[in-house]
């Protein structure tokens, strides 16, 4: 199992140990293409890649490749959106993630979307749980 995690760079980093964690519980199901999202060490910048068209071919290529993508998209980000509308058209399943801040509701064009799974949590245990059975249905070939 190829799993594209996804979750915001250059729009913030403040869930980036948020990231790591749920990296960390993928890796249990197979690799994790994109584990880089969840360091600390990468910043703002997106300092991923000596240019960010080597970012972007390298990212698409990952997200081909796959056979699904998790996304934690409680920080809105641009290059998140980009890569959940490819998986889409590239027919991968999709999960994202979010905890629900009335403040900052989830976009229409994420929650609307019949080809991707929303799911609100509240804590790091549920969030595991949801991946776990994603990953699962994916691997049987359900979702």
């Amino acid at each position: 199992m190829k799993v594209y995690f996804a979750g915001s760079i250059r729009a913030g980093r403040d869930d980036a140990a948020i990231y790591e964690t749920m990296i960390v519980w993928l890796k249990s199901f197979g690799e994790v293409l994109t584990e880089h999202v969840g360091s600390p060490a990468l910043s703002v910048k997106g300092d991923d890649g000596p240019d960010d068209r080597y970012i972007h071919d390298r990212d698409m290529a990952w997200l081909k490749s796959c056979d699904c993508l998790v996304a934690e998209v409680t920080i809105p980000s641009l290059g998140v959106g980009y890569e959940l509308g490819w998986a889409v058209a590239l027919k991968k399943p999709v999960l994202c993630l979010y905890r629900n801040h009335l403040e900052q509701p989830l976009s229409a064009m994420i929650a609307g979307s019949p080809m991707i799974q929303t799911v609100a949590y509240s804590s790091m245990d549920e969030a595991k749980t949801i991946m776990e059975e994603f990953i699962k249905k994916t691997s049987k070939g359900i979702i």
